[in-house]
């Protein structure tokens, strides 16, 4: 094998080698490594969009819920949230009245979802994201409500200005009814920096329920589970065991479709990226079989010196090898060093050319999001060198079968 190596990398530096040769010899791994470069990049960036989802989007969002087909609420919710803490698989159970409506400021009005939580269990679950002084204000003031920064930029509202809530109401006659009309203050900012910002709102629990007509305190129970992924289950679990009639959601049916793109993404790229990678693989065959050509007398005077075929066909294999082993190990080291830093790159690029890449508007997030996998390295390189491998079967395979005696006559 040592023999095998020292001839491999003889027959591969240049100076054995035509120019066009030479081109081919570094096309071909340039190639490879675009190819193993892009690939480590995006599925990072893929990593870095789930990471997002988990950390961010279901840190805020319930994983599951629970909630009254009536107006009336869940009865005796306080019986029904201990029962599901109990379960191991549950990290927080809290009661909420979910109130939709439109927030006003002058002649200004959008769209909200504002979730009635009891002051503690918003402090509680959504730590990291609301403030300390925002949990306080809420706990203090009965018509305090935190809004979504999307919200208060768009209707130029600040910490302590009073804005309207406007909510439907409903009518057994087919006729039109004026709104109700909630005051309330603006006591605090959530600001994750997505599409999450622009409908998302707290209040006190009792305010909301009150303004709902909810007569058992609370419409429903969110759920969040240690593992975002088992709340489909164990929100059925609970809401087909009950005896009230109650309505079910997770995140998988509000949310799921972001994960679904995530994961559809990170097929497609692995397919295109592995194609992309095999066609520079395959640039070798071409390489190799001119270079078998060009080395044919080289080859007859090593076998007719006692070389073996499966000593011709090891080093052209080798070299082969060889060629795949550099591009790769260059795509891979630039993806490792510029991954990292891709975001603080998309965001200077972001200010200099006054655009923007992902837009909170459409995106849960606004920059772009990286977290390099050593799997996704490993499995990257290994797909890379086995298929120059593959590549270079077939001109080490002819130059195992050269005639010394018709070359050299």
């Amino acid at each position: 094998m040592a023999l095998a190596f020292t001839l491999a990398e003889r027959f591969r530096k240049r100076r054995h080698q035509s120019g066009y040769l030479s081109f081919m010899s570094v096309t071909s791994i340039s190639g490879i490594a675009l190819g193993c470069f892009v690939l480590i990049l995006l599925l990072s960036v893929m990593n870095g969009f789930e990471r997002e989802l988990t950390q961010r989007l279901l840190a805020v969002i319930p994983h599951g819920e629970l909630f009254s087909v009536g107006n009336e609420g869940i009865e005796d919710w306080q019986s029904l949230q201990s029962q599901i803490a109990s379960d191991p698989r549950v990290s927080a159970v809290i009661p909420f009245t979910p109130v939709t409506g439109l927030i006003q400021k002058k002649g200004s009005l959008k769209a909200v979802s504002v979730a009635g939580i009891a002051p503690q269990d918003a402090q509680h679950t959504l730590a990291g994201v609301l403030s300390d002084n925002a949990a306080e204000a809420l706990k203090n003031k009965d018509n305090g409500v935190v809004l979504g920064q999307n919200i208060l930029d768009r209707l130029a509202l600040s910490v302590g200005d009073n804005v309207s809530l406007l909510l439907p109401q409903s009518s057994n006659i087919q006729q039109m009814r004026a709104p109700k009309r909630l005051q309330l203050v603006v006591v605090g900012a959530i600001q994750l920096g997505g599409e999450i910002d622009s409908q998302i709102g707290i209040m006190r629990l009792d305010t909301a329920s009150t303004a709902m007509n909810i007569v058992s305190g609370a419409k429903g129970l969110r759920i969040s589970a240690h593992d975002p992924f088992d709340a489909p289950r164990i929100v059925r679990d609970y809401g087909y065991a009950f005896y009230q009639p109650v309505y079910m959601s997770d995140w998988t049916r509000t949310h799921g479709h972001i994960f679904q793109d995530i994961q559809l993404v990170r097929v497609v790229v692995y397919i295109v990226l592995t194609l992309v990678i095999a066609v520079a693989c395959f640039n070798v065959v071409s390489t190799l079989v001119m270079s078998v050509r060009a080395k044919q007398a080289s080859i007859a005077i090593l076998m007719s010196m006692g070389a073996t075929p499966s000593l011709i066909k090891k080093t052209f294999l080798l070299q082969g090898l060889m060629n795949g082993a550099i591009g790769t190990a260059i795509g891979t080291l630039l993806a490792v060093l510029i991954t990292p830093n891709l975001t603080g790159i998309v965001s200077a690029v972001e200010d200099v050319f006054h655009v923007k890449v992902l837009s909170s508007d459409v995106y849960f997030i606004d920059f772009l999001p990286t977290e390099l996998h050593v799997t996704d390295v490993a499995v990257t390189v290994l797909i890379s060198l086995t298929l120059c491998v593959v590549a270079a079967w077939y001109p080490a395979a002819n130059a195992a079968r050269v005639q010394p005696a018709q070359v050299l006559s």
